[in-house]
């Protein structure tokens, strides 16, 4: 019996992931069929506002920018995460209480730490 309650909660899901996958499988697959494909060397050229590409598109950027994205990424899981915890708080209890409570303190330790490495800082 409990096969089946589990197969009828997932079906749903398999069947728009399958029903997913086909659709971004035919629209890729008829858009290379429909479109025109004449290379030329101002087609295959970097588009930059109507100016003329000056130099290399591959720029070195500031691995600062890289720690600021990781930075606001775990804030963003954590807002994700809160969600649903709020919406459930008094079914969970104490026990989902002091879970949460741990959750939060492992993601002050890495703010702390991003911190003190000075990722939060915007470099000139």
């Amino acid at each position: 019996m409990v096969t089946n309650e589990i197969f009828d909660n997932y079906l749903p899901v398999v069947i728009l992931t399958i029903v997913g996958v086909v659709f971004v499988a035919i629209s890729l697959f008829m858009s290379r069929m429909v479109r025109p494909s004449n290379k030329t060397k101002e087609k295959l050229s970097t588009y930059e506002c109507a100016e003329v590409p000056i130099g290399d598109a591959r720029v070195h950027f500031n691995i600062q920018y890289y720690l600021i994205v990781i930075v606001f990424l775990i804030f963003d899981v954590e807002v994700l995460f809160l969600y649903p915890w709020a919406v459930q708080f008094r079914k969970l209890g104490p026990l989902g209480f002091f879970e949460m409570v741990i959750f939060i303190e492992i993601l002050i330790i890495g703010l702390a730490y991003a911190w003190r490495k000075e990722a939060l800082e915007w470099i000139q």
